[in-house]
């Protein structure tokens, strides 16, 4: 019986390790840049961090607009990069794993094309782009926005559901099976506080946009989106810790 190969063939076994670490780079470098509104703290952005929503900071009309559009962008490209590239070279694995990467890398995609559809106003700070937004006279792409936006987050959690109960099943792959995996332990916990996050972010929104105020809307969301980011680099730490078998020279 031929013996399964852990990479794809034609590759050669020794340049596993190099590979993962290159996943592993290209998943931290994404979320760093995913993280990129923190500096919000030291930024002026004069928007409430309790109150508005974080995709508010990328807004057309905001001064540091540009900067967490790029950084938006920047994201999107590096995930989607880090989950083609598993798709191509880690191992065959099962259901879980294969959907769950192809939904990170749809993450990815949608992260980036969120970045080119931003809004083109603050609706938590501005009482007249609420009006807009009531009239129809906001450009199609702040319409567009709440659409790319809502996709990232539903197939962000799709990726992390998925990818973490992969790791815990030991489906298929080397880092999934490896006692240091950092997703099959830490995983749980991170996914369960994401999901907690995105119900007050939703809940919030609801009342918000029914006219109830915003229960600190801009908390839930920044926890739900630090929830993404910190996930990532749980992803990024098991895909280091890969343990590959070495391969004939």
């Amino acid at each position: 019986m031929t013996p399964q190969q852990p990479w794809r063939a034609g590759r050669g076994l020794r340049r596993g390790p190099a590979l993962a670490r290159v996943l592993a780079v290209l998943l931290l470098a994404g979320a760093l840049a995913y993280s990129a509104w923190l500096t919000e703290t030291f930024l002026p952005a004069g928007l409430s961090p309790r109150t508005s929503y974080v995709s508010e900071l990328a807004a057309s009309d905001q001064p540091y607009g540009s900067l967490y559009r790029t950084a938006d962008l920047l994201a999107g490209l590096l995930v989607l990069a880090a989950a083609l590239g598993a798709l191509r070279w880690l191992p065959r694995a099962g259901r879980w794993s294969a959907v769950g990467w192809a939904a990170l890398a749809l993450f990815g995609a949608a992260t980036a094309a969120d970045s080119r559809l931003p809004l083109s106003c603050t609706p938590t700070a501005d009482a007249g782009c609420v009006a807009r937004e009531g009239a129809g006279a906001v450009p199609w792409t702040h319409s567009a926005h709440v659409v790319s936006s809502g996709l990232a987050v539903t197939v962000a959690l799709v990726a992390m559901v998925l990818l973490t109960v992969a790791a815990r099943r030991g489906e298929g792959t080397p880092y999934a099976r490896s006692a240091r995996c950092a997703l099959a332990r830490l995983g749980p916990g991170v996914v369960v506080l994401e999901l907690a996050a995105t119900c007050w972010t939703l809940t919030s929104i609801a009342a918000f946009e029914a006219g109830r105020g915003t229960w600190w809307l801009g908390i839930g969301q920044r926890l739900q989106v630090l929830g993404i980011a910190v996930w990532l680099v749980v992803l990024a730490g098991s895909v280091l810790t890969t343990t590959v078998p070495k391969g004939p020279s």
